[in-house]
C-alpha cells in the first residue's frame, strides 16, 4: 500500500488506516467476539492499514485492550493512535484535561496496549474547565519522556453547540483551538470528520493543515456506512446504534440522499471498484497528508477499505462526484 506521512515529524502510515471504534463502541453488535475483531486488525495490518485508531473510551477500554493483543505480536507493523480526555460515565460522558488526569490516562493506555510508546496521542475534546494550553503541555511532557511520539487533536465533535443548518464556519472554533496549542508544542495530526456526505473539512480546515504541515486524519469518511451502499431507506437501527438517533439515518433522509450512492456506483463501475473505495478514493484525493480512517468490524470490510488505496480516480471521476447534490438532513 502507498505509505503518507503526517506532520512535520514524517511519520509515515498506510493511506488508509483502521478506524476501530465500531468493534466495542457506538454501532449495533460493536461487542463482538474477540476473536471476530482480533481478524479484522490483522487483516489491516495484512493489506497495509498501518494507522490503527482507538482510544481508551471506546469500551470504555476494551478497545486498547484488544489492539494490545495485536500489538504483542505486530508492533512493529503498527502505527498507534489512541485518545484521552473523555470519561465514560453511566449518564453522561464528561470532559478531563486536567494535567494529572492526562499523565494517568496515558500511563494506563500503555499498559492495555502492551507497548513503551503510542505513536500520536490525541486530546478527544478539550475540557472546558481547563485552559487547553495546560492540558497540551502535560501531553507535551509525555512526548519529552519518551512515552508519546507525537500529540494530535480530535475535532469529530466540533458539531456540539452549532447552529442548526449552519454549513460554514464549522471548524472556526476548532483553528483557534490549534493556533492556541500550537504555541505550546508542535500539532502532528487533527482528525476531523471527512466525506462525499459531510465535506466542510475543505473549508478552512485542511487548508489550514496542509499550509503547516499538519496531518488530516479523516473521521467517519464513508458517512457512518451510508456511503457503502449497503444500507437501504426503512431498515432501522438497534437502540445502542448510534444511527438511531442520527437526523440523516432517518427513512426518509436516507432516501432523499440515495443520489449520493448512486453516483458513487456510477464511478465504481468504471474502476471495478466498490461505492466504499470510491468514497475513500475520493477523501486520498484531497492531499498528500489526508489519511481516511474507515471503522471496520469485519476482515472483508478491512479488506475492502484497503482496496481504495489502488484506485485512481481521474479528473472526470472527481468533477462527476462534485456535481453530486449535498446531503440531506441535519446534523444538529
Amino acid at each position: 500500500m502507498e505509505r503518507r506521512t503526517i506532520g512535520a515529524g514524517a511519520l509515515a502510515v498506510g493511506a488508509v488506516g483502521l478506524g476501530c471504534m465500531p468493534m466495542h463502541w457506538a454501532y449495533t453488535g460493536s461487542r463482538q467476539r474477540g476473536d471476530a475483531s482480533l481478524r479484522t486488525v490483522h487483516a489491516a495490518l495484512d493489506q497495509g492499514s498501518s494507522l490503527l485508531d482507538t482510544a481508551d473510551m471506546y469500551g470504555p477500554f476494551t478497545n486498547e485492550l484488544l489492539i494490545g493483543r495485536v500489538l504483542r505480536e505486530r508492533r512493529k507493523e503498527a502505527f498507534v493512535s489512541t485518545k484521552c480526555g473523555l470519561l465514560v460515565g453511566e449518564q453522561h460522558i464528561v470532559a478531563n484535561g486536567r494535567p494529572g488526569y492526562v499523565k494517568r490516562a496515558c500511563d494506563a493506555s500503555l499498559r492495555r496496549l502492551q507497548t513503551d510508546t503510542i505513536d500520536l496521542y490525541q486530546l478527544h475534546r478539550a475540557d472546558p474547565e481547563v485552559p487547553v494550553e495546560e492540558t497540551w503541555g502535560a501531553m507535551a511532557e509525555l512526548v519529552t519522556a519518551g512515552k508519546v511520539r507525537a500529540l494530535g487533536l480530535c475535532a469529530v465533535g466540533a458539531r456540539a453547540g452549532r447552529r442548526a443548518g449552519a454549513r460554514t464556519g464549522l471548524h472556526d472554533a476548532t483553528i483557534r483551538q490549534l493556533e492556541r496549542v500550537q504555541q505550546v508544542f508542535p500539532v502532528t495530526a487533527v482528525q476531523a470528520e471527512l466525506s462525499v456526505w459531510s465535506p466542510e473539512a475543505l473549508e478552512s480546515l485542511l487548508p489550514w493543515c496542509a499550509a503547516r504541515g499538519v496531518g488530516l486524519l479523516a473521521a467517519m469518511p464513508l458517512g457512518n456506512g451510508f456511503l457503502t451502499g449497503t444500507l437501504t431507506p426503512g431498515q432501522g437501527f438497534e437502540p445502542d446504534d448510534l444511527r438511531a438517533r442520527h437526523p440523516r439515518f432517518t427513512a426518509e433522509m436516507m432516501a432523499a440522499n440515495q443520489p449520493l450512492v448512486v453516483g458513487l456506483r456510477r464511478v465504481a463501475e468504471r474502476h471495478g471498484a466498490t461505492p466504499a473505495q470510491v468514497a475513500l478514493a475520493w477523501v486520498l484525493a484531497q492531499g498528500p497528508q489526508v489519511v481516511p480512517i474507515p471503522g471496520a468490524k469485519r476482515e472483508r470490510w478491512a479488506r475492502e477499505n484497503a482496496g481504495a488505496a489502488g484506485v485512481r480516480l481521474t479528473p472526470e471521476d472527481l468533477a462527476d462526484i462534485a456535481a453530486l447534490p449535498p446531503a440531506q438532513g441535519s446534523w444538529d
